[in-house]
């Protein structure tokens, strides 16, 4: 077993795992944060990302003790202070950015990880940052919507698919 520490969305947080605990596991079984989705285990769909001293992860491809001493920010942390939404989880829902849910924790946090890099990406640019991100119900459309209303640009101009 290995201690870990790391801080979660703020919190200092701290657990024994074994060697082999992929952060994802870390989050959802030792912290029970189930915002960060297991999709594929095998870093294809990005359901599970989360943002590791300040870039963005795939939970599934990192050890919890690689976290060891690291500032980690999951869905559950990236709401406002209040509660409200922020920004981008507001777009999401405002233009309609999900459907059965299941990858938009990884989509908001990809695309929070974009706009941190690039305030006003191209739509080319939010589909080729979003490569890694799988979503099974939306075709895409709506998700690259809701990252540019976030980004406070015109999303009118996008006819529906």
């Amino acid at each position: 077993m290995v201690q870990v520490k790391m801080t979660v969305n703020g919190k200092a947080a701290s657990g024994d795992v074994e060697g082999r605990t992929l952060l994802v596991q870390f989050l959802r079984e030792n912290l029970h944060l189930t915002g960060t989705h297991v999709g594929c285990d095998t870093s294809q769909c990005g359901a599970c990302v989360v943002h590791v001293n300040g870039n963005a992860v795939k939970a599934c491809t990192m050890l919890a003790a690689e976290a060891e001493g690291a500032d980690v920010l999951t869905i559950e942390g990236v709401a406002n202070e209040d509660g409200s939404l922020n920004t981008v989880q507001q777009a999401f829902q405002d233009h309609h950015g999900l459907q059965c849910g299941f990858c938009t924790p990884g989509m908001v946090m990809t695309a929070t990880a974009l706009l941190k890099e690039n305030p006003n990406p191209t739509e080319a640019e939010i589909r080729d940052y979003l490569e890694g991100n799988i979503c099974r119900c939306t075709g895409y459309h709506n998700i690259v919507k809701s990252i540019m209303a976030a980004a406070g640009q015109d999303v009118s101009r996008i006819a529906a698919e």
